[in-house]
């Protein structure tokens, strides 16, 4: 979801559009993990487990579609406007994970902001899209 948001924003920006179209109404939340805590935590998982039971690796934190996609159009610099489709779906409500497992068993958390992954993602996908 999230490159597919960085590419309409960024997209539109460059092209000038006045607007971008999103699926459903933005009221649906998710939680994301940035790509480098998720590759920190599976390997202490791989070094520290030894049982197979499932361990959650996320931030415990989540956010609106609506204000996800006001933030990626913020820091790519889309200033357009941002129009919802209620016809089509927002899909789950929410989606967040309980990670208590992953702080006891691993002493795991996620260490990179949401904000600061969010940057670090957009200029990866402008150096490399």
């Amino acid at each position: 979801m999230i490159p597919a948001l960085i590419r309409k924003c960024e997209t539109a920006r460059v092209k000038g559009d006045d607007a971008i179209s999103c699926w459903g109404t933005g009221s649906a939340s998710r939680e994301f993990l940035f790509v480098e805590d998720a590759a920190k935590g599976i390997i202490a998982a791989t070094e520290q487990l030894d049982d197979p039971q499932p361990v959650n690796l996320g931030t415990g934190n989540e956010i609106t579609i609506k204000n996800l996609v006001e933030l990626i159009a913020k820091l790519v610099g889309f200033d357009g406007a941002i129009q919802w489709d209620p016809t089509q779906p927002d899909g789950q409500p929410r989606r967040q994970l309980d990670t208590t497992l992953a702080s006891e068993l691993l002493g795991w958390q996620a260490k990179v902001g949401f904000e600061d992954g969010l940057r670090q993602t957009i200029d990866w996908w402008r150096a490399n899209g």
